[in-house]
């Protein structure tokens, strides 16, 4: 045997070890000849990444939802469109009832109030999704910091946005103005 078969015969024996296939085609057992170490703790740090996902998506999933508690508290304080649109349509409703007649306390009532509770009912349902999406953060495991952060601003603004809502609805920091009768 030349040394050029030699070297041939043992590239060709060293790819079908690390393939588990013989130059014939056929699959074999492979036995671990120390060649194959690097591939085997490549294939252990894959494993080991792939077992990291989960956690790692639970602390992106943590830190999209307190974000999202934070922003639901400040659109509770401040309002939406859709509540907008909603107090737009009673007070539309309330025109059209009160159009053919009926009391000043009335047309305040139909134009005015129920629109104005509309806009808390609005208001408190995004209070209430801010709250419950808050405290649902704080449920998640491997928070980092600035998530729990987020997190405890939606639920202060959640809370507080309920407060206000309650009071819109329920009159109590600002009433109907009366007529003078």
């Amino acid at each position: 045997m030349n040394p050029t078969e030699t070297k041939e015969t043992t590239e060709t024996e060293e790819a079908a070890a690390v393939t588990g296939t013989s130059g014939k085609g056929a699959a074999e057992p492979v036995e671990s000849t120390g060649h194959d170490t690097e591939v085997g703790t490549a294939e252990a740090e894959d494993i080991e990444d792939t077992e990291e996902t989960p956690r790692a998506s639970v602390g992106l999933a943590a830190a999209a939802a307190g974000v999202v508690s934070a922003g639901l508290g400040v659109v509770a304080l401040s309002g939406s469109w859709i509540g907008t649109i909603a107090a737009e349509r009673q007070a539309l409703i309330g025109q059209i009832k009160t159009s053919q007649g009926g009391t000043p306390a009335q047309q305040i009532s139909a134009i005015y109030g129920d629109a104005w509770h509309s806009t808390a009912l609005f208001n408190g349902i995004f209070a209430l999704l801010a709250l419950i999406v808050g405290l649902a953060v704080f449920a998640l495991p491997q928070k980092a910091g600035w998530v729990r952060a987020f997190a405890v601003a939606g639920v202060v603004l959640g809370g507080l946005g309920l407060i206000v809502s309650a009071g819109m609805y329920f009159d109590i920091f600002l009433a109907l103005p009366s007529t003078g009768s």
